[in-house]
This record gives C-alpha cells, structure tokens and sequence, in this order.
C-alpha cells in the first residue's frame, strides 16, 4: 500500500518537484535550512516557497524550527518517519544550552531494552513539547546549575551533546518513571554498581552536585545497599547530616523506619 501513496506522490509532482526530490536524496540531505536550499536550487523566491509548502503538504519536508526543515525521501514512507531524532536538538538550540537526557539516555546506556517515542531535550530557555514525524520531542527548562555531566556524540554531521552514564543515573533517581518508577531505578542503580559498569566517585560526585538533597540521600542509601562503605559514601553522607526527614519513596504516608544515617524513611514503595 505504501508504494501506491509514493507512487501517486511522484505523478502529482511538479517538474521543481521533482528536481527538488531528485537532489535532496542524491545529496542524502536529512536537514535543510533555506539557506542551504537556495544553495542547490537557484529559484525565485517566490517559486522556493511555493516550492517548500507544496512538498511540506505533501509530507516531504516537515519544519522543525522556522526555515529549517527534516527532509523525509519517498522511500522513508510517512513524513518523519525515518527521522534521526538525534539531529534535531542541535538544530532546536543552536547555542548548545541543552542535552539529551531522561528516558533516551535510559536507553541508549542499556538501563531499559524499551524504546520511547519521546525524547526529552533539558534546556536553559524553552518550556515546550513538539511533535516532527512519529517522535515526541519535551523540552524541559532546567536552571544552569543542573547543567553538568554531559559529553558530546557525533551523529552524521552533528554534534549532540548528551548526559554521561553517571549523569544520567543521577536523573534515573530524579525522574523514574519511564523505567517504571523509582524501586526499578534503585535496582538499575545497584546493577549498575555491582556489576562495576560505571565510575562510582564520578556518580558520587555528580550526586552530590545535583541540586536536591533527597536526590542525594536516595542515591546516598542505595549505593549503601549496593555494598558501598562509608569511606567512598561520605561525600554524600556529609550532605544528608542535619537534614530534615525525607521519605525514600515519595509518598503522602510519612509510615515507615526512619533511618538517621541518610535521614530517610523507609516507606513501602
């Protein structure tokens, strides 16, 4: 059936139409600014933007932000299809004032075998949602202080800047609900120690720069759990010392054995 549609597509296309298609797919171009566009096709404004809304109307080119666009070939099937969502954060913040982190990153580092149809991009400027083909993208507005722990990757052309594994177990603790929430995210934590797949005095030092105490002393407890001793925790263990009590899981019930240590209790998850 979908060859029928890409079929149909190319017979209501116009001669530019087509010389577009042509040599957007022979140059395997994924995004295009008009910029870029104007450098392959030398027409006439006008002609470029009727050119651009008809093949946007034909799901060929969808905007991510004004004059940028994903190209989508007709062999890709629905506009968007075949996006790489990894190209498109650095073209949402060309400043570079975001990464890549949460259920993606999850993923990516192997915490969960479940792919997401939603990306989340944490950013210092935009508080937003945006949908480009299949993919959801959140864009979360975080302070700058939480700005830490990240690295750069190359994807085709494209840096994209993500969290590290170490950073991103510290946002597992913060925000772990895509895994099912946060009994799983201990128990991806712990994994992760036990099997000595990551670098504890790095977690331990983004844990203890993370802006949430309860973050730290979940983490701080867990770790403890995992078989850590109190020489390797005291960086976290100094942070939790003359803090109000915080419920391990989070919860309306404060019922629950109170552990002074980390200044939690123990609540039923």
């Amino acid at each position: 059936m979908g060859k029928i549609v890409n079929i149909n597509t190319m017979q209501y296309m116009s001669p530019r139409e087509r010389e577009v298609v042509a040599r957007l797919t022979y140059e395997k171009v994924s995004i295009i600014t008009k910029e870029q566009f104007d450098k392959y096709f030398n027409f006439p404004k006008r002609v470029r933007e009727k050119t651009l809304f008809r093949l946007k109307k034909k799901g060929m080119l969808t905007t991510i932000k004004r004059g940028v666009y994903f190209y989508s070939p007709l062999e890709s099937g629905p506009a968007g299809s075949s996006i790489n969502e990894f190209l498109i954060p650095p073209v949402l913040f060309p400043k570079s004032n975001y990464y890549v982190g949460y259920s993606t990153m999850y993923n990516y580092y192997g915490f969960t075998d479940q792919i997401f149809q939603t990306m989340y991009i944490l950013n210092t400027t935009l508080q937003r949602t945006k949908t480009i083909g299949n993919m959801r993208f959140m864009m979360f507005k975080i302070p700058e202080k939480r700005m830490f722990g990240l690295k750069k990757i190359k994807i085709k052309d494209a840096e994209v800047i993500i969290s590290e594994k170490e950073r991103t177990l510290v946002d597992l603790i913060y925000f772990p609900g895509p895994v099912g929430g946060l009994k799983n995210a201990f128990e991806i934590l712990q994994e992760q120690v036990k099997s000595r797949k990551i670098d504890i005095s790095k977690l331990i030092k983004y844990a203890v720069k993370f802006p949430n105490v309860s973050i730290k002393k979940r983490i701080g407890f867990a770790l403890e759990q995992a078989g850590l001793k109190d020489k390797t925790l005291e960086p976290l263990l100094k942070k939790a010392r003359k803090t109000s009590l915080v419920t391990l899981y989070p919860s309306k019930s404060r019922r629950g054995k109170i552990n002074r240590k980390w200044m939690v209790i123990e609540n039923a998850s």
